[in-house]
């Protein structure tokens, strides 16, 4: 029995790169997976130019395991709601959703469109609510308890040069993730996020990775099928990071501050500057 034996799973921007190896996967685990991806290239122009979400489904269906294709957008409203009904219409129910889509549209602040910006938005942050509430709906209409796998980045945890719209993107899907893991734990819906760090066609031009061999989407897909799975328990609300053979977490953690006891508690700015290093000293 594979650890995906039996169950749905639903994966965004899985024609190439991570999704790719999450799909094949997860495939190999069991599960019957829809592959959703609308095609084109990695900015998001071209949708539909080419097909991989099928090209990735005829390698799994060669393998004797279990998907169907999606090419609707995870943009809108419409878009997400078909892709978890192309589950349940294919497969009778669905049981794990993970939000892998995104683009990259690169620019630094003072050259970034409205268009950049945007774009990168609607794809990473409204595609993982659009996505994530109708999974959930699904859910609880179905019962049974489900999980959501989330992809933040380094990016949206530390920020990066050149990408403030990918960045704000990446940490809005980690406080996006917080809050469903809060909510939908009372209807076993556990909501986890991977921060990967992998050569891919989004990534393969950075000077990081030429020439590496050793970050690839194979080393992050285990770490998505250990959220998805079973072996997560009820562990929720958790960032792990996978980059090569190195996993790890992210958390944001509060420092234990400092306290003033005179005039009412009231800091003024001088005091904040003089006192700055032990409100930080963790």
């Amino acid at each position: 029995m594979g650890l995906l034996e039996d169950k749905v799973v639903v994966i965004t921007g899985a024609g190439n790169g991570i999704g790719r190896a999450e799909a094949l996967l997860f495939a190999s685990e069991g599960a019957a997976v829809v592959v959703n991806d609308v095609g084109g290239a990695r900015d998001g122009q071209g949708a539909g130019a080419d097909d991989p979400a099928a090209a990735v489904v005829r390698q799994i269906l060669d393998a004797g395991g279990k998907a169907v294709a999606s090419t609707a957008s995870v943009t809108t409203r419409e878009g997400a709601e078909a892709i978890v009904a192309k589950a349940v219409e294919a497969f009778g129910r669905v049981d794990v959703l993970v939000n892998n889509a995104g683009i990259l549209r690169d620019k630094s602040l003072m050259k970034m469109d409205d268009a950049m910006w945007q774009d990168v938005i609607d794809v990473h942050l409204r595609g993982t609510f659009l996505c994530s509430q109708a999974f959930a709906r699904q859910v609880v209409q179905q019962g049974g308890g489900g999980r959501i796998v989330c992809t933040t980045s380094v990016s949206g945890m530390l920020g990066n040069f050149g990408q403030a719209n990918y960045a704000a993107a990446k940490a809005g899907v980690y406080g996006l993730m917080r809050t469903m893991s809060i909510e939908l734990q009372k209807h076993r819906i556990t909501v986890n996020a991977i921060a990967p760090i992998a050569k891919t066609r989004m990534t393969e031009d950075l000077p990081m990775f030429q020439g590496v061999a050793t970050m690839s989407p194979e080393h992050i897909a285990p770490a998505v099928l250990f959220l998805a799975s079973d072996l997560v328990g009820d562990r929720t609300g958790h960032v792990l990071a996978a980059a090569g053979s190195r996993m790890y977490a992210f958390k944001v953690v509060e420092t234990a501050g400092k306290f003033k006891d005179d005039d009412a508690g009231v800091w003024t700015a001088q005091e904040i500057a003089e006192h700055w290093d032990a409100i930080l000293k963790a």
